[in-house]
């Protein structure tokens, strides 16, 4: 009896794994939600999708379920939110859920985001979607998790600005703000400046920097931005200023700044979690007062309208108009109605016919002296020169093309002048009639007066050949002095130390200066006139002057102060200093340029520049200090000097060029790690490498992890110093759904293998660059540190064990038989199982190849039976292959051979075990005359009677080998060849 039982039971569990076999195929439905976890930040919203597949009516809506597991009790489960029963809430969502804080939408009838207004801290867990079954059986995974963390909102801003600010057109605003978090997590942080017009409802972006350091203009200020007019510079680890250059009126209204935190999911799309504006500056802007441009006054005037033969007449024309420095004008003299000179809108001079010989002997003079004022001069006069004199005034108006167009004229109003015949007797002599002089030295000029009966005025001249004559300076009767046009930013001195003598000083001589030089003096106001001139010679100096340009220390480190000293030496002469960099193949760039009075016109960013200057005897030193240098600022430099000489600036020969090199800081940086990591194989392995001592407080570090396998090494993944993981082209995706990479404070960075197989072992590096920032913000790295933690894995035995015991089969054509693969050892976790059948003709030795399930999944039929072979693998150990309609020409001797595979990181799928089946005897016979027909009778039924006869048979079969005296199985071979039957009893 009791092997009769036996008997059934083994008939019963062979009979339940066949139909499993025949009914379990591949699950159809298929329920998901995004990777986990999900970091959220207190009070913000979280919205996570659910989206279900597989159903046989994708138009039917479907019905959803959701529930949390809290971290401090994950087995209880809490429900919150149901789309089928409206009951279904615990009491603490209840009123949430009323309330619409706790939602459920549907996107789709197979898909819904289930949403959390405001997180609470409780609110920190696993949550899980559940699809409703709405179909007759159950055939797939109708469930699925993700883990939420809720963290606390670090996220600071602040603006330190006032709450209001007022400017004119055109002026420039500058704001700052401050914006940072102290989140643990890896965040980003994006900076928009908005502006709130007066009356509007919504704000407007001024212009933005995104979390990816990407800067974009708001709608509307994109043609400013383009032009530089709008700025927005990150000016330390957490400031961010604001330039707005040319302020409009449409710019007023309340600025403020808003920062946004950012955090990357698994997926790899960022979520914004947390959201801060600072406090709004209201700006005004005062709109410039437009007048009347066309509004035009001219007027004339003269020193003396009473003058003698010989004398100098010298007329004034003032133009006053609206903008009157960025307009052009043309101004003409005329006298009885007759034009004698015009200026042009250019400054040009023309002359009129009648006074143009007088112009060429330099007996006409006409300039412009400023904006608004021009000057004519006759000298010597005549008494035909006497006369009504008047000015007129046109305005230009220039075009694109740079033509002028003449406006309508405005005269002044009338000037009378009278001259009156010359008396004789008076004499004048000068004393040294030639006289030389260096360059940059005074030059002193005397005349003496004889025959004085009234009193006088001297008017001291300077003819050169090339420019003709020019008045240098005069002293009048009452003892002023009136220099001339041409002298007017020079040092020059008239002066009358003795009744009969006069005196010329005029410093800082240049070669122009050359020339001859007549004293002319006129007695009352008479036209009688004397004069005498005398030859002056200036010798150039120019090449006296030396420039070089030296430096303490031509290597500095990042952030170090540098000194370059220019030092001039020679003769004391009002020179122009010109700083110039020359960086690499581009052309030099000036840096600054310092005047003779001392004016600097800074051509580029003054705030890491300073300049001084010291006098020390005849060598005066000019020294350009960096403060805080970059890498920039690692260049040639030169200074540069020009004299203005002879109406131009001449250049002396540059100094010498200095290079400046700029090195890194030497590193500090310390890691630590551990040198040995031992693990078993299927568990989790995280190895940490840890900086002990940064170079700097403010460093970001950049990480790469390698492995070394076999004298191979690879890639595994990188950070950047922003913290952006990207994995090594060698690494497949499925290991790298294996590998993660997190920071933690300190900082140190973890590196986790998910499921450690054995071929994960290996030597793994920890490369650490240290990224430090310079005085210009921009970053530069320091040589990389290594750090090394060797990864010991045991090494599994392989347990690969296949079904050996031979079998026999007789199968009428036409029928189906199937050839079992069973695995009865299990292979480790990690491993990959590849199953390939063979087949034996009766007559042959050859075993060929009928039928191969890859490792990846990947069917091949390697027989040409084509829709005749069909598998199934049912359970995870067991592999079966089905022949359908058999044939007389499929009887042999057919067997399955396993092989086992491991993935490692740098070596890839290897193969670890192979292991064969025992052998299936299979003969196909053609079906006889007097056979069942089990399609009429029924499948149920054959089922039933064939599972009775193997029973009656097989229990037959086993009780007769027990009563006949048979050997007892020995306990290895019985396990081997029955493993789901129980051990046999001794009795």
């Amino acid at each position: 009896m009791r092997c009769f039982l036996q008997s059934l039971w083994r008939a019963s569990v062979l009979f339940c794994l066949g139909l499993l076999v025949i009914h379990c195929g591949e699950a159809r439905v298929l329920t998901e939600v995004p990777p986990g976890p999900l970091y959220r930040v207190v009070d913000s919203e979280l919205s996570i999708s659910c989206n279900v597949s597989g159903f046989r009516n994708n138009n039917t809506k479907k019905e959803f379920e959701f529930r949390m597991y809290r971290p401090a009790n994950p087995n209880s489960e809490i429900n919150i939110i149901s789309s089928r029963e409206k009951d279904f809430s615990y009491a603490i969502f209840d009123q949430r859920v009323r309330n619409k804080e706790v939602t459920l939408e549907y996107v789709s009838p197979n898909s819904v985001f289930f949403k959390i207004k405001h997180l609470q801290k409780g609110d920190e867990g696993e949550y899980e979607c559940f699809a409703i079954n709405i179909e007759s059986g159950y055939d797939g995974i109708y469930a699925a998790k993700i883990t939420v963390k809720v963290i606390d909102n670090s996220l600071i801003v602040s603006s330190p600005m006032p709450p209001s600010v007022s400017h004119n057109e055109g002026d420039t605003l500058t704001l700052t703000c401050q914006a940072s978090s102290n989140t643990v997590q890896h965040t980003h942080l994006s900076v928009t400046w908005y502006l709130h017009k007066d009356g509007e409802d919504l704000a407007h972006p001024i212009i933005s920097l995104d979390r990816d350091f990407t800067l974009s203009p708001g709608q509307g200020f994109e043609g400013r931005y383009q032009s530089g007019l709008i700025q927005l510079d990150k000016v330390g680890e957490a400031t961010y200023r604001l330039t707005m250059a040319q302020l409009e009126p449409s710019d007023q209204g309340k600025i403020h700044c808003q920062a946004e935190e950012w955090i990357q999911d698994p997926d790899r799309s960022w979520y914004s979690i947390a959201q801060k504006d600072a406090e709004a500056t209201t700006l005004t802007v005062k709109a410039k007062v437009v007048s009347d441009k066309s509004s035009l006054v001219v007027t004339i005037s003269a020193q003396q309208t009473g003058l003698q033969e010989g004398q100098e007449l010298s007329l004034s024309c003032s133009v006053d108009a609206q903008d009157i420095a960025e307009r052009f004008f043309s101004v003409a003299w005329l006298r009885e109605g007759v034009e004698l000179a015009r200026i042009g809108p250019t400054g040009v001079l023309s002359v009129g016919p009648l006074y143009s010989g007088r112009e060429k002997k330099g007996e006409l003079r006409a300039s412009r002296i400023r904006n608004q004022d021009h000057q004519l001069i006759l000298q010597p006069v005549g008494t035909s020169d006497q006369g009504e004199y008047m000015c007129r005034a046109w305005p230009e108006d220039r075009d694109a093309d740079g033509r002028f167009t003449q406006g309508a004229a405005k005269d002044s109003n009338s000037l009378s002048v009278t001259i009156s015949a010359a008396e004789s007797g008076l004499s004048v002599e000068m004393e040294k009639k030639n006289v030389r002089v260096n360059e940059g030295d005074r030059l002193q000029l005397t005349c003496k007066v004889r025959g004085v009966k009234s009193q006088l005025s001297v008017t001291w001249q300077h003819k050169s050949t090339p420019a003709g004559i020019s008045n240098v300076i005069a002293l009048t009767q009452e003892g002023v002095m009136v220099v001339g046009p041409n002298f007017a930013e020079r040092k020059v001195v008239a002066m009358r130390p003795a009744t009969d003598t006069f005196t010329l000083e005029l410093n800082e001589l240049t070669p122009s200066d050359s020339g001859s030089y007549q004293c002319t003096v006129t007695e009352g106001t008479t036209s009688n006139s004397q004069s005498d001139s005398g030859n002056v010679s200036v010798t150039a100096v120019e090449s006296l002057l030396k420039v070089r340009l030296t430096n303490r220390n031509p290597v500095v480190t990042v952030g170090d102060e540098v000194e370059l000293v220019c030092r001039l030496n020679g003769p004391r002469l009002p020179v122009t200093l010109r700083w110039s960099v020359k960086r690499g193949d581009s052309s030099p760039d000036t840096i600054l340029t310092l005047a003779p009075n001392g004016d600097i016109d800074w051509s580029g960013d003054q705030s890491r520049y300073q300049l001084k200057s010291e006098n020390f005897g005849d060598e005066v030193q000019q020294t350009l200090l960096i403060t805080g240098a970059s890498h920039r600022e690692a260049a040639l430099y030169r200074c540069e000097v020009s004299v203005f000489l002879e109406n131009r600036h001449k250049r002396i020969p540059p100094s010498n060029l200095l290079a400046l090199m700029v090195k890194n800081p030497v590193s500090k940086l310390a890691l630590a790690s551990t040198p040995t990591v031992k693990g078993d194989i299927n568990t989790d392995i995280e190895i940490t490498c840890s900086v002990t001592k940064p170079t700097s407080t403010t460093s970001r570090f950049a990480v790469t992890w390698l492995v070394q396998q076999q004298a191979k090494t690879m890639t595994i993944l990188t950070s950047d110093r922003d913290g952006v993981v990207t994995f090594g082209p060698q690494v497949e995706s499925s290991q790298g759904q294996r590998i993660s990479m997190m920071r933690s404070e300190g900082p140190s960075f973890d590196l986790t293998i998910r499921q450690a197989r054995i071929g994960d072992s290996g030597l793994y590096f920890c490369r650490v660059v240290e990224w430090l920032q310079d005085p210009r913000g921009q970053w530069y790295e320091l040589p990389p540190v290594n750090k090394t933690t060797e990864l010991n894995l045991t090494e599994p035995l392989s347990h690969l064990s296949v079904e050996k015991e031979d079998m026999n089969l007789n199968v009428t054509g036409s029928q189906d038989f199937s050839i079992p693969c069973h695995i009865t050892a299990q292979p480790s976790q990690s491993s990959a199982i590849q199953v390939t059948w063979f087949w034996q003709k009766e007559t042959d030795t050859e075993q060929l190849p009928i039928f191969t399930v890859y490792r990846n999944s990947t069917l091949e039929d390697r027989s040409g039976r084509g829709n005749r072979l069909r598998f199934d693998h049912p359970v995870p150990n067991h592999f079966n292959l089905t022949v359908l309609k058999s044939i007389p020409g499929d009887s042999g001797l057919y067997f399955c051979e396993a092989e086992e595979w491991l993935l490692s990181l740098s070596q890839g799928w290897r193969k670890v075990a192979v292991d064969k089946s025992g052998n299936l005897s299979v003969s196909v016979h053609t079906e006889g005359k007097h056979n069942i027909n089990f399609i009429a009778l029924g499948v149920p039924i054959a089922v039933i009677v064939c599972l009775v006869i193997a029973v009656i048979f097989l229990g037959l079969k086993i009780c007769r080998g027990q009563t006949s005296g048979a050997k007892k199985p020995n306990d290895s071979l019985w396990a081997e060849k029955h493993p789901l039957e129980p051990k046999p009893s001794p009795e």
